[in-house]
This record gives structure tokens, C-alpha cells and sequence, in this order.
């Protein structure tokens, strides 16, 4: 014949299974083709370890059944009835081969003719060519083999539905399981098993609602006990629904069509979860699931809009002559639709909850909070986080009103709840609700966003940030505020009564978990809450009680507060670092570094990330007060870098803190003066930029300040007395760079003495004189000035060293004794301060101020 297309002669990877005794066996590996003999279209898999054999060769009909699987699966069943598979390596060779198939069987179906090809809808105006024998002992077993055989194919499927509805087939076989049992023929019940599966997993929608019906699914449910999968066993399904199912009816409902399907769902769920939880496949789930949540949608429609059920259902809590088994029946029945209402639509779940809380919601919470009963109390925190999660806003604002009317708030009710309470359940799910009505509006800053300000040195970053964020809404900032003010204290009780309670000796199981949640409050709140949390853990001195927690012996409380302080040093938050290294609040985690040192733990390895987070962003507060207070401790502790690390960054801190606190005309200790080239000339970037008149400094040549230090020292006003600085300096040298040196001894013996005492004693005479009254003398300036040409020529023929390097002593005196021309002043310690040079001792300093002083008053 011809085919449409040619089969595919590249060989495909592949596993060949067949089905045995309801399980796969692997037949083996190899490559497959399709292939054109004659009139015939096979498939052949040759074996991939010996190319001889063949491990299978099919050939294709019409009505095989075959069907693509996911993407590399391809199943059909053989005319002897066997199950076959071909599991494909690449989905390409999977597609191929599918195509092939294909092709093949619609010529075949060309090639037969129009009868053979009719539709389903046109093989309804025939008579049904499916029959089944009658549902007898005797017959069971050619049954489920007629049965098995026809479900092999879609259209055998459809066909045998069409029969089981028409027929109503389950409902003949339901006695067949009572005379079965009363014969107690396991054979016959083990046929009926193997019948209800097959028919239930049809994913037939009429199928499966009639299986739920009050007649018949007593029936299916017990063939479904015995399962031939395991023939010594046998479930009790019955006996559950019969007696532990029991229908309550707290309020009458008086419709029986929803009665009805309160009763199908609660079915349905069973055999979901419970009778074919190990045999369900994809389709069936999905045809139960859709078949739950409608039944489930019309009910709760059905219950919101009825008002006279729900004020009579909400009326119970609050009547106090009812009894407390039906307030308890009520408060489930309560947490049951809220169960409901998280799988339906979200304006349907709307309704639902507003008029659950027009008719008094929060009431019932209150009460199933504070019962004395476990279940109800558990049926209560189910209620509030259905709520919770489906709306916060909801409850935020009952609560706000509650405190508006002066009326005990929910949150108080949770926090007590969640101090006295001893399910473990019940305290996490009271944690998680306070957390999520704390929670603001907007959403968390982002991390370090403060030090990311700082870093960048941007001013305008964080209000940036701030102003970004969307505006708070004033009521939830007052529920959070009236929080802390009221009820913050309260909740953390506990852990501040830590303090009567050292050293930690024991905890019970219920006090580990109490921590654990208020710490993990306390998280939240740092998150959430950066400053009002702030000022509160630390006024309540709330990180010192944790880091008692840390000597406890649970280890996972003690991972658990050593997140908070991992939370802490994560924000860079100077104020919680201050507090922290202020209460050594650092020890107890070296101690665990220490005792736990070298097992690689969780607990040691959570306080090294700590310690590596703090050396990795530099935190050196941090740094320097744990190496400054436990730097022998850090030095013991060698199986890792980590505080080695850390005490090489304090030293190098250290380094850095010496140099630049030093004074800024840096002198050697022995007297000699040198340049220092630092960073390869380039300006040292620890100090401020040079401004104009530094930069001309340094493209001035000496020639060039000698003049003009000449003409500014003409202009130099005088001093008023010998200790407070003006406008002049106390010296008017020409030339600052050709003074003598420290090391020239000579130099000292050359200057007369006599001139120098004259001018002391002159200085001494002028300082009482005001600065206003005394001009400046003109020619003994002049005179003055000719007298040090003199002695500069003697003095430059005396300098062995550096000319520049005396400018030091000159400004630095001109500094201590107050006075000296502005822009000569910032040359100088511009040059200073780029570390281009350094000078002598102190000893010349004093020296050059007590001889260098003129009869003017002028210091030189």
C-alpha cells in the first residue's frame, strides 16, 4: 500500500515493557524502526547488546489501541491482549515513531471503508454491540476478563460507560457482595474488587456520582475491602461510615438537595483520600476533585445566603442556656465551611466571611480561643488563620474598634494564648497570627538600607527609600503603636523574667517553644518595625535575655537566638551594634565557637557565618571590640582563618588610627629630615583635596616664594600679646626655607647674641602695647630686613641639607604662638599634609622660637 509518509529509517533508542500480573517487566533495551513488509506496517526493536535479536516486532492495525503517553511514551495492547509499551530515550524518536503509527492507521481506516468508520454519535442510532453477562457468582470472572478487555481502548471505554449507565449495572452487582460473603468465597469478592475498581476508574462523572448514592455505595465500598493485592487483609470502609461518619445537624437544614450533597461530598473525600488513595491515576483524581469543589461551591452558597441559618447557627455561642457540646458542634461546623472556603473562588470566600463576621465571626473566635477545651480552642486558631490569611485588613480593623470601645483587643487574646497554651500546634499557629496583624501595610526597607546611605554618603538616600514606599495607613499605625504600648510588654514577659533565672539550668518543652516563637517575634519585629522595635528591645534589655539562651542546652533554641543576634548584626545598625559590644553580648558566642570547636555542627557553623559576615562588610566596631576584649580566646581558635582574620584587620585599624592622629608635622626621632614618596607620589586620599593656592604652591619654584614671601611679609601685622594669635605673625621672615638647620650646630653659634636678647627684650616690651595703637614701623623694618639679607648669605653658605624641610619649624611655630599669613599658612600645610615631607625634632622648634625674635615685636 502506499503510506503518506515514509517510516523513519534512523533507529531510536528504547525500553520495551509488557505488562504481567499487573506489573511492567523490562523486556530490555534497543533501537527501534518502522518498517514496510509487503501490505503490512511493523514495528521492530532490535536488542542493543546483540543486534540478532529481536525483542519485539508488532505489527499495526486499526483498532490496537495505541496511545501517546507524556512525551516519550507510546502504549497499546496486542490482539492476544497483552499490555505493550515503548518508553523512548529522546521525545524526537518518541514523535516519530508516533507519526508513523498514526499515518498508518488512519489509511487503515481509509482503506476499510465508511462503515467501519463512523463516529460514536452515529453508533448510537445501532444497537449496542457491547453486552454484558448478568451480574451472577457464576459469571464474575468471564465479567472482569470481557471488562479488562474492553477498557483497552477508548472507544471500548466509552462504550462500556454508555453500558453500565443504561443497565445500571452497580446496582445488580451490589447484592453479589452480600451472597459472596455470606459463601465467604474469597475468589468471587476478589473478581467484584477488581469489577468497582475498573468501573470507578472509567472517569465516568455519572459513574461516579451513582457510586456515592445512599442504595448503592455501601455495596461498592465493600467489594473495594478486598483487594487481591492483598488477600490475607481485609478494610473496614463500612464500618467507618456507618459508624464513625455520623452526619451532625447543629442548625436544621431544611433543603434535602443539599443534604444530600453534604453527604456525597463527605463520600467522595473517602474514596479520594482513603479507598482508591493507592490506585487513583491522574484522570480520576481530577474528574473527583472537580466533583468535591462544585458540591462544595453549591453548599456554601447555599448556607451565606441563607439568614435565618446563619443567625441561628452564630445565636448558639452566645446563648448561655445552650450546652457546651453544641457550642463545641458549633464552633466546628464553623471551622469546617472556613476549610470549604479556601478552595472556592475568591468573591464567593468575600461573601462567605462578611456575613460570617455581620453575625458575630470574632465572637466565636473569642470564646474558642479562651475555652477550656483543646479541640475547640484548636477549631478557633483554624477559624482566625482562614480569616487572617484570606483578609488581615478584616480583623485589624475589628480589632482597632475593640480598642476605640475600650474593649479587651484580640491580639491580647492571642498573646495569652500563646503564653499559657501547651499544643504545640495551637502556640505556632497564635505566633503566626500576631506576626501577620503586625504586619504594615507597606513593605520592609530594604536591607542595610541605612548603611548604604552612610556608604554612599548621600543624604537624600534613605528619604529617598522612604518616599519611594507606599503611605502608611494611620489606623494600622495606631494598632501598631497601641501594640507596643500596651500589650508588647506582656508578650515578652517571659523572656525578661530570664533574669531571675541564672544560670539556665532547664527548660521544659513547652518554655523551649515559648522562646522559640518570641524570638521569632522578635525577628519580625526588627524587620518590620525599625524603630519603634528598636527603642523597645533595648528599654526592656531584651538581647541580654537571649544571650542567656545561649548556655541552654537545646540546640535548637540556641540556633534559634543566635539567628536574632545574626539579624541584628545583618541590619549594621549602629545602634544594635553599640548595645550589643556596650553588654558583651559577643562572649557567649565565642564560648559556643570555643566548646564546639573543631566539629563542623550547625551550631559552629552558624557562629562562624556570624563572625565571617562581620569580617566580610568590616564592621569595625565589631571587630575592634572583640579583639580588643577576647583576643587571646580568638587566637586559640585556629582550625579556621576566620579570627585570624579578624585580628589582622584590628591591627591593620590600628595601623591606620596611629598615622592619622599623629600631628601633622611629622618628625624623626633622630633628628634627620627626609621626603617620603607615598603611593607613588600620588596625594594620600585619607586627607581633603588641595585647593588653588596649594596646587600654585607646588608649581611655584623656590626663587618664586622667595619673592613672594618678601612682599607678603612687608604686609604682616603685628601681635598683641605673646600668647593670643592675629592678624600678624610674630615673625617676618623673607625666606622661610633658609633657616638653619637642626643638625648644623654652627648655625646657632653664628646668630649674635647680643642682637637676639635685644630683640627679646623688646618683644617682651611690645606685647603690652594693644594691637590698634601700634602701626608698624616702616624703617626699622627696613633695617631689619637688610640685617637678615646678611645673615642669609652667612647662613647659606652653613646648609648641608635640604633646603625646604626647615619650612617646617618656621610654620609650626608661626602655628604655636598663633599668627602667620593665610595663604603662606595653607601652602605649607597643604605640602605637610600630603606627606611630602618631614622635619626635625622639637627641641630645634623651641630653640628657633626663643632666638628668633626681633626688637619689633615680629616673630621670625
Amino acid at each position: 500500500m502506499a503510506l503518506v509518509v515514509p517510516p523513519p529509517n534512523d533507529k531510536k533508542r528504547v525500553k520495551v515493557y509488557e505488562l504481567r500480573h499487573n506489573d511492567w517487566f523490562d523486556r530490555g533495551t534497543g533501537f527501534c524502526t518502522g518498517r514496510v513488509v509487503g501490505d503490512e506496517s511493523k514495528i521492530y526493536v532490535e536488542s542493543e547488546d546483540q543486534p540478532e535479536r529481536t525483542l519485539l516486532e508488532t505489527r499495526i492495525t486499526k483498532d490496537d489501541g495505541y496511545q501517546k503517553q507524556q512525551d516519550t511514551l507510546i502504549v497499546w495492547t496486542e490482539s492476544t491482549g497483552t499490555d505493550m509499551a515503548l518508553s523512548f530515550q529522546e521525545a524526537e524518536g518518541c514523535a516519530a515513531i508516533w507519526e508513523f503509527v498514526s499515518q498508518v492507521q488512519q489509511q487503515l481506516m481509509h482503506m476499510a471503508g465508511p462503515d467501519d468508520a463512523l463516529s460514536d454519535d452515529a453508533m448510537d442510532n445501532f444497537s449496542n454491540p457491547l453486552a454484558l453477562p448478568r451480574p451472577e457468582l457464576s459469571n464474575l470472572d468471564d465479567i472482569a476478563s470481557l471488562m479488562r478487555t474492553v477498557i483497552a481502548t477508548p472507544q471500548g471505554r466509552d462504550s462500556l460507560s454508555k453500558l453500565v449507565i443504561s443497565e445500571d449495572y452497580i446496582r445488580k452487582l451490589v447484592p453479589i457482595v452480600t451472597m459472596a460473603e455470606d459463601l465467604e468465597s474469597l475468589d468471587d469478592l476478589h473478581h467484584l474488587c477488581n469489577i468497582m475498581k475498573m468501573l470507578v476508574l472509567l472517569n465516568d462523572t455519572q459513574i461516579i456520582e451513582h457510586v456515592v448514592t445512599d442504595d448503592v455505595v455501601m455495596g461498592v465500598v465493600g467489594a473495594l475491602e478486598y483487594d487481591p493485592d492483598f488477600p490475607t487483609h481485609k478494610a473496614n470502609h463500612r464500618r467507618y461510615l456507618r459508624d464513625r461518619s455520623k452526619f451532625k445537624e447543629v442548625v436544621p437544614i431544611q433543603d434535602l438537595a443539599i443534604k444530600k450533597k453534604i453527604h456525597s461530598t463527605w463520600r467522595l473525600l473517602y474514596l479520594k483520600d482513603v479507598v482508591l488513595a493507592r490506585i487513583l491515576d491522574d484522570p480520576t483524581f481530577s474528574v473527583l476533585n472537580s466533583l468535591i469543589f462544585f458540591n462544595q461551591v453549591d453548599i456554601v452558597s447555599h448556607l451565606q445566603g441563607n439568614t435565618a441559618f446563619l443567625e441561628e447557627l452564630f445565636g448558639i455561642i452566645d446563648d448561655p442556656s445552650a450546652a457546651h457540646a453544641r457550642k463545641k458542634d458549633a464552633v466546628s461546623f464553623i471551622q469546617t465551611c472556613c476549610a470549604i472556603a479556601k478552595n472556592i473562588q475568591a468573591p464567593g470566600r468575600q461573601t462567605l466571611y462578611a456575613n460570617f463576621i455581620q453575625n458575630g465571626l470574632l465572637r466565636v473566635i473569642n470564646f474558642a480561643l479562651l475555652n477550656g477545651d483543646s479541640s475547640i480552642r484548636v477549631a478557633g486558631t483554624d477559624i482566625l488563620v482562614a480569616m487572617i490569611d484570606h483578609d488581615a485588613s478584616m480583623v485589624r480593623a475589628y480589632i482597632f474598634r475593640s480598642i476605640q470601645d475600650n474593649k479587651r483587643p484580640l491580639t491580647d487574646t492571642l498573646i495569652e494564648l500563646l503564653l499559657i497554651e501547651k499544643d504545640l500546634g495551637v502556640k505556632a499557629q497564635a505566633a503566626d497570627a500576631i506576626k501577620v496583624l503586625l504586619e504594615p501595610q507597606q513593605p520592609p526597607p530594604p536591607p542595610n538600607a541605612e548603611t548604604m546611605a552612610r556608604n554612599s554618603n548621600n543624604a537624600d538616600f534613605l528619604s529617598k527609600v522612604r518616599s519611594n514606599a507606599a503611605p502608611a495607613n494611620p489606623q494600622i499605625d495606631s494598632f501598631i503603636q497601641n501594640f507596643y504600648d500596651n500589650s508588647a510588654s506582656k508578650l515578652f514577659r517571659p523572656l525578661k523574667d530570664l533574669e531571675k533565672r541564672r544560670p539556665i539550668v532547664s527548660l521544659t518543652f513547652q518554655e523551649v517553644s515559648l522562646f522559640q516563637h518570641l524570638i521569632e517575634i522578635l525577628m519580625f519585629l526588627i524587620r518590620y518595625h525599625l524603630f519603634r522595635s528598636k527603642i523597645f528591645i533595648f528599654q526592656e534589655g531584651l538581647p541580654a535575655r537571649i544571650a542567656q539562651l545561649l548556655a541552654c542546652q537545646h540546640k535548637h533554641l540556641q540556633l534559634t537566638a543566635l539567628k536574632f543576634f545574626r539579624t541584628c548584626i545583618g541590619l549594621q545598625d549602629d545602634y544594635y551594634i553599640q548595645q550589643m559590644t556596650k553588654n558583651f553580648l559577643f562572649e557567649p558566642i565565642l564560648n559556643i565557637v570555643y566548646n564546639t570547636m573543631p566539629r563542623d555542627n550547625l551550631l559552629n557553623s552558624v557562629c562562624l557565618e556570624l563572625f565571617e559576615f562581620v569580617k566580610r562588610e568590616n564592621v569595625k566596631a565589631v571587630i575592634m571590640h572583640v579583639v580588643e576584649n577576647y583576643r587571646e580566646k580568638l587566637e586559640a581558635i585556629s582550625y579556621v582563618d576566620t579570627f585570624q582574620s579578624l585580628i589582622l584587620r584590628y591591627d591593620q585599624m590600628q595601623g591606620y588610627n596611629a598615622d592619622a592622629e599623629t600631628t601633622l608635622f611629622n618628625q624623626d626621632q633622630d633628628g634627620t629630615s627626609h621626603r617620603t614618596s607615598v603611593n607613588g607620589n600620588q596625594r594620600w586620599h585619607g586627607v581633603k583635596e588641595m585647593d588653588a593656592a596649594e596646587e600654585a604652591y607646588f608649581n611655584t619654584s623656590d626663587d618664586e616664594d622667595e619673592l613672594a614671601n618678601k612682599k607678603v611679609a612687608s604686609k604682616r601685622p603685628s601681635l598683641s600679646n605673646g600668647v593670643s594669635p592675629v592678624a600678624r605673625s610674630l615673625v617676618d621672615y623673607p625666606d622661610d626655607e633658609e633657616e638653619p638647620l637642626e643638625g648644623n650646630v654652627g648655625v646657632k653659634e653664628r646668630v649674635p647674641i647680643e642682637r637676639m636678647n635685644a630683640q627679646a627684650a623688646d618683644e617682651n616690651a611690645r606685647s603690652r602695647i594693644p594691637v590698634a595703637s601700634t602701626p608698624p614701623l616702616e624703617r626699622l623694618s627696613e633695617k631689619r630686613r637688610r640685617e637678615e639679607d646678611d645673615e642669609e648669605d652667612e647662613l647659606g653658605k652653613l646648609s648641608t641639607t635640604k633646603r625646604r624641610s626647615s619650612s617646617v619649624s618656621s610654620i609650626s611655630s608661626g602655628v604655636s604662638m598663633g599668627s602667620n599669613s593665610g595663604n603662606v599658612l595653607r601652602r605649607k600645610k597643604g605640602f605637610m599634609s600630603n606627606g611630602k615631607e618631614s622635619t626635625g625634632s622639637n627641641d630645634k622648634i623651641k630653640i628657633s622660637l626663643a632666638g628668633t625674635t626681633s626688637a619689633d615685636g615680629e616673630g621670625k
